[in-house]
Formats: structure tokens, C-alpha cells, sequence
């Protein structure tokens, strides 16, 4: 029954948002239609026309409801007919300090295998009125992506000022700065147009920012996070990082309403806000966080006037580390349901033992002998429950006891320092394969411990089928 009354009450929100969705666009007709002047001088260079790839997954777009009639130029590559898995939204603006965009594109291609970039496609919007910041940031983007642009991985294209409604003058919602409401205003109108452009390029849409780091396969990790939700809830949006429009993915059936909810609302308040809103009113009460993040901001200065911007997501892990399928045992006491396999697995968990005594261990067996290449434990958290005093061993030859697996035969790599232990380039010094990790404790300590990572990287010819993040 109380079910039923939240569903109603969401329905009834809902539909008064659309009504007047409907009858702000409907007042509006006039200013939607493309204009035959724009403001903005048109280079040659920059002056080609593209048509966006109209889905029917929405019924926004089904009879063509609620129009949101925009133009788009062309200026680098060309999107493919055939939808992609996922699409990845992008906005960029002329910086007064630095410029990220050229380093976030190199990293969205450069963690992704080439299995993985042929299911994805970028979008980049370029969404400054500046028509020289435009066709320098072009050239540069076709010396640097030209294998990218010819194979509809990246797609540049950019919206004339014309089709902005006033981003001057309009009220002062928190009391902001002038100035700041015209920046987030406008900026909700160009992830508008984005997300617009972008609504059948692929099953699921990415938004990310121009100064962001990506984790190593993201892609395989975010379409493992979506089979994952899909089995066990109804979702609307999901977030592969907390900070700001990083890292929120949606399904490309929403992405229609989302960018009308943008532009009518675009100088309300912030799109991250908005996005909060939107995501409610498609009934997900709750925020779906995916940890560790997948995206890290890497900005020092916002695109906001230049201004110093320090912000970073603690829960960034860059995901260099492949752990293969394992099976993970230990003789030390478990506190709860903190076991052994939560240090090996991805995501936030972690094995919390009591006080270890010399001689007790934590054991990893591999599926599959693999060469491994780099190592990395961590203990502890806020320098409390550290392992003190402990070696990292790598074995082979597995053998099968009553109660456990293990290897017969063991090589030490090397001692904790401070809670922590790291080894890279590990196949130089032991170029076969390996089949156990071992932990050995090799002095008792009254505290308690805990293991919160153990990551490994491993020689493959192919991009892991499992990608720890």
C-alpha cells in the first residue's frame, strides 16, 4: 500500500514536469527553430552540417514530441550508423589556465584495449563561441586522434550560440555570483545539447568532464558493474565517481527526457543538482556509487575563470592491477564476515583478522598458473590495524590438503614496510608462472589486523576477461 502511494505520488511529480516541459517548448517554438543569422562568425573550416542518430527507444522521440530542434556542426570525424555499447558525453571550453582535453581524450583511448574501444564512441562538444580556440583545438585533435576519427571512436562537433537561450541577466538562485549563474547556466545548456546529440549512439551514455584520469578497462568494468545492478534492482542512473557530472551513466532510453529536463531547468541550479532531481523522478530514491571510482578529476584550475581547484576522489584506484580467479584461505580469525577473499576481490571490502600470531598466513591460489609482473598489498586503515611484520612469498606446484589449497614450493620476494608491500617488473627476476601468493606473518603483534588490498598485474597476451578496479 505504501508502495503503491510513492509510486502514484512519483507519477504525479512526473507528469507535472513534462507538462510543463510541454508548454515551455510549445511558447518557445519560435526560438527553437534553427535562425537563418548567427552570431557567431563561421569558419569554412568549421562549417559542415550533421544530422543526429534518432532512436525510438524513448517515446519522447517516437512521434517527435516535445521537440527540441538544434543544428550541430560537424568539425571532426563522423559518428557510425551502427549503435555502439556506450557512448561517452564530453563538453570543453576555452580555459584561462591550462587545458586538460587533449590528456582526458589520451587516457578515455589509452586504457582501453582495442577490443574495448571498438563498443565505445566519444562525443566531444566544443562549446566555446570562440571560433579560434575552436579550429586550433580541431587541429590538434586530428594530428593526435586520427586512427580514432577514422574509426567513429570520436566524433567533435560543436552548437551555434544561436540555439542558447539568454545566459545573461537571470535571477540569482542562492544568492550566486552573476557570473557563476551564467557559467553553470550555460553549462547545463551544453550538456543539454550533448546528451541530445548523443541519445541513440549507444545503449548506455557516459557523462565525464575534459579534465579527468580513467582507470585501466574502464569499459569492461562499468559493463560488469551494469550486468551486475541489472540482475538485482531497477536502476536510472549509476556513478562510477562522487565528484561533480563525473562519471554518471544512464541508459540511452532516458537520455531524451534528460536533455529537455536540463534546458528547462538550466538556470535553476547546477547540473549535478538537476541530475539528482532527474534521477528521483525516475524513481531510484537512492545514489548507486560504484567503488573504487573509475574516473579521478585531475584539473588543478576550474574552468571557471581559472580559479585553483584541488578536488579529488579518495576512492580512485587507476585499475593497472589484473587479479586473475583465485581462491584466498587464511589460518588467522576472521572478525564477522570480514573473510580473506574480500582483500583479493575488487570494490571496498576487506579482511579483518584478530591479533596474528607468527607463522599465520593468508594464501592466494590461482585458477590458472600465471605470470605475474607487480605486486601490491595494503594494510591497515587510518594507520590503525597495520601488519607489522610480515613477508610476501610467491610459490608453485599446488597441492591439496584436507581442508584448504596450497603450494609445495615457496620464494620470498620481500618484507612489509609500514603496512604496505609493492614489487614491479617481477617477471624479470621469476619469469615463470606462478600459482600461489602467500602472506606469512613473521612476528605476533596485539593489534588487530586488517588487509585491504591485494593487487597483482599479470603478463597476458589478451585484455583480462575480470578487471579488479
Amino acid at each position: 500500500m505504501e508502495m503503491g502511494r510513492y509510486l502514484k505520488k512519483k507519477n504525479i511529480v512526473l507528469a507535472v514536469v513534462l507538462l510543463f516541459v510541454g508548454l515551455y517548448f510549445i511558447g518557445h517554438l519560435d526560438f527553437l527553430v534553427a535562425g537563418s543569422r548567427s552570431r557567431e562568425p563561421i569558419s569554412k573550416e568549421l562549417s559542415w552540417q550533421t544530422e543526429r542518430l534518432v532512436g525510438k527507444d524513448s517515446w519522447v522521440e517516437q512521434g517527435d514530441y516535445l521537440p527540441l530542434n538544434v543544428s550541430y556542426q560537424l568539425l571532426a570525424g563522423a559518428p557510425s550508423t551502427q549503435q555502439r555499447y556506450l557512448s561517452i558525453g564530453l563538453s570543453s571550453i576555452k580555459r584561462t589556465k591550462g587545458s586538460y582535453l587533449i590528456p582526458t581524450l589520451q587516457s578515455l583511448f589509452s586504457q582501453s584495449s582495442p577490443e574495448e574501444r571498438s563498443s565505445i564512441v566519444v562525443v566531444l562538444l566544443l562549446a566555446d563561441f570562440d571560433v579560434s580556440w575552436r579550429i586550433a583545438t580541431v587541429r590538434e585533435i586530428k594530428s593526435k586522434f586520427a586512427l580514432e576519427l577514422e574509426q567513429a571512436q570520436l566524433v567533435v562537433i560543436h552548437v551555434s550560440q544561436d540555439h542558447y537561450p539568454p545566459i545573461t541577466g537571470l535571477k540569482r538562485n542562492f544568492n550566486d555570483a552573476p557570473e557563476r549563474v551564467s557559467f553553470r547556466s550555460k553549462q547545463n545548456l551544453d550538456y543539454s545539447f550533448l546528451i541530445h546529440y548523443s541519445a541513440s549512439l549507444g545503449r548506455y551514455y557516459l557523462q565525464l568532464e575534459d579534465d579527468i584520469s580513467c582507470a585501466k578497462n574502464f569499459f569492461t568494468a562499468i559493463k560488469r558493474h551494469i550486468e551486475e545492478q541489472d540482475a538485482k534492482t531497477t536502476w536510472s542512473m549509476l556513478e562510477f565517481s562522487p565528484l561533480g557530472y563525473i562519471g554518471k551513466l544512464y541508459k540511452s532510453a532516458h537520455l531524451p527526457l534528460l536533455a529537455r529536463f536540463l534546458f528547462l531547468f538550466y538556470q535553476e541550479m547546477p547540473c549535478d543538482w538537476l541530475m539528482t532531481h532527474f534521477r528521483e523522478l525516475l524513481t531510484q530514491k537512492e545514489s548507486i556509487i560504484l567503488k573504487p571510482s573509475l574516473f579521478q578529476h585531475m584539473g588543478t584550475f576550474s574552468s571557471f575563470k581559472g580559479t585553483f581547484n584541488k578536488l579529488k576522489d579518495k576512492d580512485f584506484e587507476e585499475g593497472i592491477y589484473t587479479n586473475p580467479s583465485a581462491e584466498v584461505y587464511s589460518d588467522m580469525s576472521t572478525y564477522q564476515k570480514h573473510f580473506p577473499k574480500l582483500a583479493w576481490d575488487p570494490g571496498e571490502g576487506f579482511f579483518w583478522g584478530r591479533s596474528p600470531e607468527k607463522g599465520n598466513y593468508l594464501t592466494v591460489v590461482f585458477a590458472d598458473p600465471t605470470v605475474v609482473t607487480r605486486i601490491y598489498v595494503e594494510t591497515g586503515s587510518g594507520k590503525k590495524d597495520l601488519l607489522e611484520s610480515a613477508q610476501v612469498e610467491i610459490g608453485h606446484d599446488v597441492v591439496t590438503t584436507e581442508k584448504e589449497k596450497t603450494c609445495k614450493h615457496f620464494q620470498p620476494l620481500g618484507a612489509f614496510k609500514n603496512g604496505m608491500f609493492e614489487i614491479q617488473e617481477l617477471d624479470k627476476m621469476h619469469s615463470s608462472t606462478t600459482s600461489c601468493l602467500r602472506i606469512q606473518v613473521t612476528a605476533g603483534q596485539k593489534d588487530w589486523v586488517i588487509i585491504s588490498k591485494i593487487r597483482i598485474t599479470t603478463k597476458q597476451s589478451k585484455p583480462p576477461s575480470h578487471v579488479p578496479v
